[in-house]
Parts: structure tokens; C-alpha cells; sequence
């Protein structure tokens, strides 16, 4: 039995920067906006679990980021810059007078960090889910990555298929053990569709999967982090790997240095995907940071 949406979502399309994006809104009476950025291969709708636990009051919307989920694929592929501008168009359009609170997780929770810095006064309050910054880089990699990178281009790059919508919960419990059976159920109708042949694709663009022929560097994210006027909150849970990262190159202390405002929160008995496995648990954090 597939999850049951407590405060269903009502979508609308919107069209930005030449692309249509799904957006998932959940109106309250509080009409200030808190936006919600999914991860890499996620979808908006699956903050669902994470809505229905949040204050009646907040004012949510999510969206499907550029070529997952049910907005439009790019024709010229993905760069990370992207996502920011397209966040920027989009905080406009929902909130141009007033700046807004955002909650990302993973990559989403990077892209709302990196955004913050850029645009400090169009922020009020972050909240990253297992969202820290991405390894360090060295030059020496990237004469490895263009090959790679332009390889994948010369072959092309697939996402697997499954056989139906029962064999895709089946690989997604084995890979997130902690997500209850009736949020797994959600989420594979959430990231697949049928094909013309009856099997089940992954609702995204292929070209995601390329490697990323531009090195990720340390220095300049850092840069944008001292940028951010707003108070950030970055949660972790105990069982992820991502959440070693703190205790690594992304130490607390090294984090205080480069943030005005920042807190650490741990959510206990969940991995990477937090949001999926323990959402009254992080809906209670995310509340609380922001002052709700």
C-alpha cells in the first residue's frame, strides 16, 4: 500500500529560463514561502513525508530541478551553475519582495548554501540536509575527467530499468532499508515511469550520469559560505556516510570558521536520505531552525 499524502500537494508548471518546471505547493496561512531543493535523482513530490509532519502554517513549495522528475530536460546537458540560476528565477517569481527560507538536501542542500552566498539578502534561513560541500579536488585529476567525460559523450550514458513498479520498490528497500514500505511505494511511482515496452525508466535525463568534467573547488565554495547573512542549519544522520564528511575535510570546527551563524543537528537511526527515513524527526529540526 502506497503512501496516503496527509496535506496533498496541488502542482503547477512553471516555466523559467526556457525550461517548464513541476512545482508541488502546499499552501498555510503563513504566506512567506519555504522553498524545498531535492538531491541529485530525487524528485520535490517525495518531500511529501517531510511536509506532512511540518507546521500547518508553513507556506511550501517544491520543485523537480531541471531534467528529473516532470520538468523538462536540457538540450545542451547540466552544469551546476544551472541549478543556481534556476533557483534564483524561481525565488523571484514566488517571493520578489521579501526573502524566503530554504531547505535542501544533498546536492539541493549545496545548491541552497551556494545561492545564500550569492544572493545574502534574498535568504533568510538554510536548512541543508546532508548537504556539505563535495570533496576536494586536485589539478592532476582532470585530464582523467575530460577523457571520461568525453567518452560518455561519444557512448552515451543509461539509467537501468526494471521489470515493473514492484521490481523497482523491491531495489529501492534493499538500497534505503530504513524508508518505510508504504514511502518506498511513493517514491518509485515518484522517480519511474512505464515505457512503450511496459518496463519502468527512471523519470530523468540520462546525461545526468556524466561525470562532471569541471573539478569541484574547495576555495571558492568557501568564499561564497562567509557571503551568507542568513542562519544556516546543517543536519546530518548518524548511520550516513555523508555525515562523516563533519568529522572529515567538512570538520565542525572548520565550518565555524567560514559560517556567521551555523548549527550542527544529528538525526539518530537515519542514513543519507533522512528526509524519507525519519520525517518527524526532521521536520521537528527544521521547524526549530526556523522558529517555527
Amino acid at each position: 500500500m502506497t503512501y496516503l499524502a496527509e496535506r496533498p500537494a496541488r502542482r503547477q508548471t512553471l516555466r523559467v529560463r526556457g525550461l517548464d518546471f513541476q512545482l508541488y505547493h502546499w499552501a498555510g496561512a503563513d504566506p512567506r514561502p519555504v522553498l524545498l531543493v531535492h538531491g541529485w535523482g530525487d524528485s520535490g513530490e517525495t518531500f511529501q513525508f517531510l511536509v506532512d509532519r511540518l507546521p500547518p502554517q508553513l507556506t511550501l513549495v517544491a520543485f523537480d530541478a531541471r531534467g528529473f522528475g516532470r520538468t523538462e530536460w536540457a538540450q545542451d546537458g547540466y552544469w551546476f551553475p544551472d541549478y543556481l540560476a534556476d533557483l534564483d528565477a524561481i525565488v523571484d517569481v514566488l517571493s520578489p519582495d521579501r526573502a524566503v527560507d530554504l531547505v535542501g538536501h544533498s546536492m539541493g542542500g549545496n545548491v541552497a548554501l551556494l545561492y545564500a552566498g550569492v544572493r545574502p539578502d534574498r535568504v533568510r534561513n538554510v536548512v541543508s540536509l546532508e548537504g556539505f560541500g563535495m570533496l576536494p579536488t586536485q589539478p592532476g585529476q582532470a585530464p582523467a575527467r575530460y577523457r571520461d567525460w568525453l567518452d560518455e559523450i561519444r557512448g552515451g550514458v543509461e539509467f537501468a530499468t526494471y521489470d515493473d513498479f514492484a521490481h523497482f520498490a523491491k531495489i529501492l528497500a534493499r538500497r534505503n532499508p530504513r524508508t518505510s514500505p508504504d514511502c518506498i511505494e511513493f517514491v518509485a511511482h515518484s522517480w519511474g515511469q512505464v515505457r512503450a515496452d511496459g518496463r519502468i525508466e527512471l523519470r530523468a535525463d540520462p546525461r545526468h550520469k556524466r561525470v562532471n568534467p569541471v573539478l569541484y573547488q574547495v576555495e571558492q565554495t568557501e568564499a561564497c559560505w562567509r557571503q551568507i547573512a542568513a542562519k544556516v542549519s546543517m543536519v546530518a544522520g548518524d548511520q550516513s556516510e555523508f555525515a562523516k564528511r563533519i568529522d572529515g575535510d567538512a570538520s565542525r570546527e572548520r565550518l565555524l570558521n567560514v559560517f556567521r551563524a551555523i548549527e550542527f543537528e544529528t538525526v539518530m537511526g537515519a542514513g543519507h536520505m533522512l528526509h524519507h527515513e525519519r520525517p518527524a524527526e526532521v521536520a521537528a529540526l527544521i521547524a526549530g531552525a526556523l522558529g517555527v
